[in-house]
């Protein structure tokens, strides 16, 4: 039976944020995404990583981790992207919110970040070690989590494009601090927004199979 998705309102952060929350039957955990660089819960290739994942019985939830009036004053700026804080703290909230919802209540959480939000969603996992247990970064600015890299306990992905060199750079610095264990997955050929045929599948079977491992051995 196909799950069906649900839109949802979460506090996070002193503001509601809006979000689509799919959970199939026997969801074994859920995947929050946390996306960056003026990306919503739309982006269509967030969206395909999402389906690849509920396949293997994970729940996703996708949200906006800006309200309307953010989105707009940062299609101008582009600031808000780039508050990892504010960006974390919201995760936090979406976080904690997920252990209230009757749905989700229980289950375990993994983060899944791209670009800057992939510095918010470690910023998460430090902050709530105890129900995060993966956190994986597509094409992600890690480096942007600053302090907490250090801070972070779950076992992370770095997931980067071959040809993505500046990124590739600050993802294997990004490594260099983490504490946590963690492996960095380059995708041969692929740019940073992994465009290229087959590029994003290499990245949903990436995602899925560390998800897999790590509630394993959690589980354990």
């Amino acid at each position: 039976m196909i799950p069906q998705t649900v839109t949802v309102t979460v506090p996070a952060g002193g503001t509601a944020l809006t979000g689509d929350l799919t959970v199939p039957h026997d969801a074994r955990a859920v995947v929050l995404f946390a996306h960056g660089s003026g990306s919503s819960r739309h982006s269509p290739r967030n969206r395909e990583v999402a389906a690849g994942l509920r396949t293997a019985g994970l729940g996703t939830l996708l949200i906006d981790l800006l309200t309307e009036a953010e989105e707009q004053q940062d299609a101008v700026t582009a600031e808000l992207r780039f508050d990892i804080p504010l960006l974390g703290r919201r995760l936090v909230g979406a976080i904690d919110w997920l252990a209230r919802w009757p749905a989700t209540h229980g289950l375990p959480v993994a983060l899944f970040g791209a670009s800057t939000g992939a510095g918010a969603a470690l910023v998460a996992a430090a902050r709530r070690p105890d129900r995060v247990r993966a956190v994986v970064s597509r094409g992600g600015r890690p480096d942007l989590a600053g302090d907490a890299l250090e801070a972070v306990r779950a076992p992370v992905l770095l997931i980067v494009g071959g040809r993505d060199q500046q990124v590739l750079r600050l993802n294997e610095a990004a490594a260099g601090r983490l504490h946590a264990p963690h492996t960095l997955h380059v995708v041969p050929g692929a740019t940073h927004l992994f465009e290229e045929p087959g590029a994003l599948d290499q990245v949903t079977e990436a995602a899925r199979r560390w998800c897999d491992e790590q509630l394993r051995t959690a589980a354990d």
